[in-house]
């Protein structure tokens, strides 16, 4: 009888929680929200940025990872199909199974900007979307949050997975690509003869393409400028070389730069320790320490840690910002409707670090940002024209900075023991067109 009371207290306080539950964006979806004074005063110490690492791990949303971080827009609870609101569940370490997130997925959850629609998409229909975690199943990332800046308003570039959402990462487009390509685990210009990738024009007119592109990325940039910059990631036949973005750029892959500017992931930490690495780094790993389900959240936060770690007890650490992120929504549900800009996007909401001696301490930024706002920040240190008219219109990340404040101290943390967890490798070939 206790026990029944006990239940029946504990469904009635999520049913009064979730009346409270969602609540409105407290930023601005403005095209761009800095005045120019504003602007400009942050540019005056942006040289002291000598280092920049973009970090892309897989598969959340802000909600599945922030949703009940104190002063955040998150939420606890989400709407399905049929206008029932429910309480988010604890999300397990390991989920299980992968959660469908086409770009059919995307655009199905989305809903119109209802954001209600979660359960009907591939593997949604268990509700394992509609969870997340608390501080205590990821303290580490809520402690980098809590010290450093968190942006609750930081969006995937694109409506959909993996593939298309990397490109965006390194070149503020896709090429028009819209989902993953139908090769298995190469997705990229050594992919088999017959491989190809649905791509999308102006007008939403879908083709299908080998998944080789050549348009201008940042690093086509730099490498003009003459500026240092590597690409780390797992080589081929390795877990997680389906992330290495620069695969897909035929003037990267099929050129000398490759062997000599994409290097492996396990590369970054001795780089960052001895202060090996260039003006601007990306940083992808494998499935097992990605994050994408059905892998171990724990795993993949303890290899965050040690590659920050690496950075911060490094002699560059005072010259340095990390920009950490997630590439795509996974299937996850997130509240807040994402701001239509093209027909490619942008996408849900995904977690946003920001990481360096300058930021904002405990900072939450309600700035809207995309993928492409990391490369305008890159491309704004080091004088670097725009790519496309995304990066060229997207918020910089500099409202994020104080530059004139005392520089922040390393926060050195500790990997936690993940009670023996065991792995379960990713099925690489996820996101059937």
């Amino acid at each position: 009888m206790k026990h029944r009371r006990m239940q029946q207290l504990f469904h009635w306080g999520l049913s009064a929680l979730c009346l409270v539950c969602l609540r409105a964006p407290v930023f601005a979806q403005a095209q761009n929200s800095e005045s120019d004074g504003h602007h400009h005063h942050h540019h005056r110490g942006l040289h002291r940025i000598e280092h920049i690492v973009f970090i892309v791990k897989e598969n959340r949303t802000f909600d599945n990872y922030f949703g009940t971080f104190p002063g955040a827009d998150g939420a606890t609870c989400g709407e399905i199909h049929t206008g029932q609101t429910i309480p988010l569940s604890r999300q397990p370490d390991r989920l299980g199974h992968d959660i469908g997130h086409s770009f059919n997925d995307a655009v199905t959850a989305i809903n119109g900007g209802l954001m209600n629609q979660f359960d009907l998409i591939s593997g949604g229909g268990d509700l394992s979307g509609y969870s997340q975690y608390l501080e205590e199943d990821i303290p580490n990332y809520w402690a980098y949050a809590r010290y450093f800046t968190l942006a609750d308003a930081m969006f995937s570039s694109l409506t959909g997975p993996s593939f298309p959402n990397h490109l965006y990462t390194v070149g503020a487009q896709s090429g028009g690509a819209i989902n993953n390509p139908s090769s298995g685990g190469v997705w990229g210009c050594d992919s088999p003869v017959g491989a190809t990738v649905q791509v999308m024009d102006d007008q939403g007119h879908i083709t299908r393409v080998y998944p080789c592109f050549d348009f201008t990325t940042l690093a086509d940039r730099l490498e003009e400028a003459g500026i240092s910059w590597k690409y780390y990631a797992p080589g081929m036949g390795q877990s997680g070389y389906i992330w290495s973005a620069f695969d897909a750029i035929d003037q990267i892959r099929n050129t000398p730069l490759w062997d000599e500017k994409v290097v492996s992931d396990t590369q970054f930490e001795a780089d960052a320790l001895n202060g090996d690495l260039p003006a601007v780094s990306w940083l992808v790993t494998g499935s097992g320490k990605s994050e994408h389900p059905p892998s171990s959240t724990c795993m993949g936060e303890n290899w965050t840690v040690q590659q920050l770690n690496a950075v911060m007890q490094g002699p560059l650490w005072r010259s340095t910002a990390v920009f950490l992120t997630w590439d795509d929504f996974g299937g996850f549900y997130d509240h807040v409707p994402p701001r239509h800009v093209d027909g490619f996007g942008l996408g849900p909401r995904v977690p946003f670090l920001i990481i360096s001696p300058y930021v904002k301490h405990g900072h939450i930024s309600h700035t809207e940002y995309e993928f492409s706002s990391v490369l305008k920040f890159i491309e704004e240190r080091f004088g670097l024209a725009p790519l496309t008219e995304r990066d060229s219109l997207a918020n910089d990340l500099l409202d994020s900075f104080d530059f004139h404040r005392r520089p922040l101290r390393p926060l050195i943390l500790e990997p936690r023991n993940c009670s023996g967890a065991a792995d379960a490798p990713t099925r690489e070939a996820e996101d059937p067109d």
